[in-house]
């Protein structure tokens, strides 16, 4: 074995994969697309999100988990993984340079990487290979034709890291700040700008969507390009893997932006202490962005002074018995309703100067548990935890995310409701 690798306590024992050689991949498509699009759904069970690619040949539509700072593609190949398309990546070749692998499998010339489970944070060690992906283009107003990438890199992981996700996935689909995440090979082959977008939706009946290239995004109803007007902050790359296992040194594949107080109501929320906001040189703290994570969650006494503010600036609402996982939950009777939700403060999220915010309406900041109880959709993440804030996947929906890796920065709409809009009204009807 080469170099060493840091291990957390959740790090699962190595499985390993036997794969056969296989016949020749198909050409590549001469077609190149503007940009490329996945419907996303939310899974009434688990509150997490699932997209559908298509792999293999023949094709399968591999269901997958949508994670946003996930590193790679990896999907179980434990139970008879079949494709005639498939190559297994060898530990001296440049797939396996520009994945960052540092010591070959099993001691033998294969590569291997550490496809991780980021809902129960447990990884193990998996074969990289190649095989075929199919996707439909856009034109960011409607689906086009499909494309193919001939070989499309791919973590091989066993059936146990499947835990905790919805019913029927398969794997995680990664988007992270990675040479093979999902949208940097897109943009790699197709050759269009590193940039992808999502918008995902709260409705378990209707399709949210990622987009990979550049805009127009257009939704119906209002048919406007939903990018022209975003607010834009730096992504901050945080010098220290989040990862449940990974090689040193190696730095965070997760999306992290600049939070630098919190209002509420515009004021802001007092007795936060800043230092936890910024990413110490252990990697600790900060703020970063997440699709595994249901609900946002905030360090100990960031969320008490969040709560008790909010709390206060609600004061003529009776509170109620919280409801897990919530802490802070009002009677809902008296509360009224407005087109971007509950009629409640609005929290900001401030990020590099005071213009520069993030609005979280009644629509991401509550949630319905019953006909009489709105709860804040904030979670007490303890006294340690190694990210200060996690913007969870609640807050995400009906916002349009936009991330340029090579500008590095992140352009957000707030909420689309107030532009009468949502990230369900794509049109996934297809002219091609």
């Amino acid at each position: 074995m080469a170099s060493s690798f840091h291990v957390t306590p959740y790090f699962f024992s190595l499985i390993f994969f036997s794969l056969l050689f296989l016949s020749p991949s198909q050409a590549k498509t001469s077609f190149h697309p503007h940009a490329l699009l996945l419907p996303v759904q939310k899974d009434p069970s688990t509150l997490l999100y699932t997209t559908q690619l298509n792999q293999r040949t023949p094709q399968v539509s591999e269901n997958l988990t949508l994670d946003l700072g996930g590193q790679f593609l990896w999907v179980d190949c434990e139970k008879g993984y079949s494709s005639t398309t498939y190559r297994r990546v060898r530990f001296s070749s440049s797939q396996c340079s520009l994945a960052g692998a540092n010591r070959p499998g099993c001691g033998k010339n294969r590569c291997e990487l550490f496809p991780e489970n980021t809902v129960i944070n447990a990884a193990t060690s998996g074969e990289l290979g190649s095989d075929v992906v199919s996707i439909q283009s856009t034109d960011g107003t409607n689906p086009g034709t499909v494309v193919s990438v001939p070989h499309f890199l791919f973590v091989c992981g066993p059936k146990f890291l499947l835990k905790g996700l919805p019913s029927g996935a398969k794997g995680m689909a990664g988007l992270g700040r990675t040479n093979i995440s999902i949208p940097s090979q897109f943009s790699s082959h197709f050759r269009f700008n590193k940039t992808f977008a999502i918008c995902l939706t709260g409705s378990t009946r209707a399709s949210g969507v990622v987009f990979f290239g550049p805009g127009p995004y257009r939704f119906l109803l209002n048919n406007a390009d939903a990018s022209a007007d975003l607010i834009y902050t730096p992504l901050l790359l945080n010098p220290t893997s989040t990862a449940a296992a990974y090689s040193k040194p190696e730095p965070s594949s997760d999306y992290f932006i600049g939070v630098t107080s919190i209002k509420i109501n515009q004021i802001s929320v007092p007795d936060i202490d800043t230092s936890l906001l910024a990413i110490d040189h252990e990697g600790n703290g900060g703020t970063k962005i997440s699709t595994v994570t249901p609900y946002t969650v905030l360090q100990t006494s960031i969320y008490n002074a969040v709560t008790k503010f909010f709390k206060n600036q609600l004061s003529g609402i009776p509170t109620v018995r919280a409801v897990v996982p919530f802490g802070l939950c009002f009677n809902s009777t008296n509360i009224g309703s407005t087109r971007v939700g509950a009629a409640v403060p609005e929290i900001d999220l401030v990020l590099q100067n005071e213009t520069v915010y993030w609005s979280i309406f009644g629509a991401n900041s509550m949630v319905q548990v019953s006909d009489e109880v709105l709860c804040l959709a904030f979670v007490d993440g303890g006294v340690n935890p190694r990210t200060s804030i996690v913007i969870g996947g609640y807050q995400l929906e009906d916002n349009l995310l936009q991330f340029d890796l090579g500008a590095s920065r992140l352009g957000f709409s707030s909420s689309l409701l107030a532009r009468e809009t949502t990230c369900a009204n794509f049109n996934f009807t297809s002219n091609a």
